[in-house]
């Protein structure tokens, strides 16, 4: 039997060049992803807020997946998925860029208008790179290439960890919170503009960055295979891709997906914070301690996709999606009922298990959607929305410190196992009954 090719070649020339493109932004939206996660604990610090408060930063992030996803879809299929491409990496830009008159202003909610617009920018790339990973080779193949792109999008975020760690919390000022609450006003005035200028740098010179890649991808040569048909038929096409039971659970399994891995990666911090604080570290150390962990764990999330790749040969996706969620709902179980460094470990252990589930959801969803799949891609960016509307939830529950006795923090890992569950379930029901 002849293998499906993992890329086309159209009258000879290869579709290599344009996918290592392309696969280089999920790398870059990566960055974006996971040097934010740590602002939601740096801007509570710098603005003297409530994590709740702070975990707005959350919900203008992926509040921007979602309202950018279908104008988005409408984009692509009006133009074409390099269109999108580069009109993603014009607003990550121009977001990046809005740091500097927001840190001008002093105060927290230009910040989120920033990252709103940034991630606008995002939601563009995402819903034109995923796809478009996809149509670049046989339809057998396409959840394994799509997993392999998303293996470099957390080497992305293995960079923004690093950037978050050495470049802003190692270098703001490392006065706790309780310090900064009794300043008087001119010195906490001072102390913010400092540590602003600290948290701005990084945004601007990814800004350059992604302008770098804009002009690759413009006067690149990209393949048009998956862009003949512009005609928009918006409400019959969703109506025809939500009436597919495979891809409206995989909206609803993305959805959750999205808000477990956001608070694993977001609240490791709080976790690790309230950890090595009752073994007597300092506040600024042990913040820096638990993204180092956090560091880790994406070590093994990002060893986890090739691995998981790999096993995508032989394996069938529904059934390892399945196997991998109900891991992860055992280790988030660890987290909640275990009060020592073993908690830890069990949350570093949840990353591995996540590294399979975005693509192979993405894949299962969208297999069979044909030119659809510019429009399903839209639905399954806009479930990012998990993302935004969960993290607050944890948020609440990690603001009430303790909860009959039991560390509060702790407690706030119900969420993602719930998550989990629902991931399982999909993966069963896709294995059993879709066959996938």
């Amino acid at each position: 039997m002849k293998k499906s090719p993992f890329l086309k070649s159209v009258e000879g020339v290869s579709y290599l060049i344009p996918f290592i493109l392309i696969t280089a932004c999920f790398a870059l939206w990566g960055f974006a992803n996971d040097i934010t996660n740590p602002m939601v604990k740096a801007f509570s610090k710098i603005f003297r807020m409530s994590v709740t408060d702070g975990a707005l930063v959350q919900l203008a992030f992926y509040g921007g997946y979602f309202v950018m996803a279908f104008p988005a879809a409408v984009f692509i299929k009006k133009y074409s998925y390099k269109a999108g491409i580069l009109m993603g990496l014009g607003l990550y830009a121009f977001g990046a860029f809005m740091f500097f008159p927001a840190k001008m202003t002093g105060n927290y909610y230009p910040f989120l208008i920033a990252y709103f617009i940034l991630t606008c920018g995002l939601s563009f790339l995402e819903t034109s790179a995923n796809p478009y990973i996809l149509s670049m080779g046989s339809e057998d193949t396409a959840t394994r290439r799509l997993n392999f792109a998303q293996a470099f999008n957390p080497i992305g975020s293995l960079t923004g960890m690093f950037v978050a760690m050495h470049f802003i919390q190692r270098r703001l000022n490392p006065m706790n919170e309780a310090q900064r609450d009794i300043l008087p006003d001119a010195e906490f005035e001072a102390l913010k503009t400092s540590d602003l200028s600290v948290l701005i740098k990084p945004y601007l010179v990814i800004g350059l960055v992604i302008l770098g890649m804009f002009l690759l991808i413009y006067f690149a040569r990209m393949p048009k295979n998956a862009d003949r048909e512009h005609k928009v038929n918006f409400l019959p096409t969703l109506k025809r891709i939500f009436s597919l039971p495979r891809y409206r659970e995989g909206v609803v399994a993305q959805f959750f997906y999205v808000g477990a891995q956001i608070m694993c990666w977001t609240f490791i911090i709080q976790y690790g914070t309230r950890l090595f604080m009752a073994q007597g570290m300092g506040e600024q150390p042990a913040e820096v301690l638990s993204q180092q962990y956090n560091i880790v764990a994406m070590c093994f999330f990002c060893a986890g996709r090739f691995i998981c790749t790999f096993m995508l040969k032989y394996l069938n996706a529904g059934r390892l999606l399945m196997i991998l969620a109900v891991a992860a709902g055992c280790f988030v179980t660890g987290v909640i009922l275990l009060r020592d460094i073993s908690g830890m470990y069990c949350l570093v252990g949840v990353s591995m298990c996540m590294s399979l589930m975005f693509p192979t959801i993405y894949g299962i969803a969208l297999q069979g959607l044909g030119d659809d799949a510019k429009f399903g891609a839209a639905g399954l960016i806009m479930s990012i929305l998990g993302g935004s509307v969960l993290p607050p939830l944890q948020a609440r529950i990690i603001d009430m410190k303790e909860v009959a006795g039991f560390p509060a923090v702790n407690l706030s890992f119900v969420l993602p196992l719930v998550c989990f569950v629902v991931i399982a379930v999909y993966g069963y029901r896709t294995y059993r009954l879709y066959k996938v």
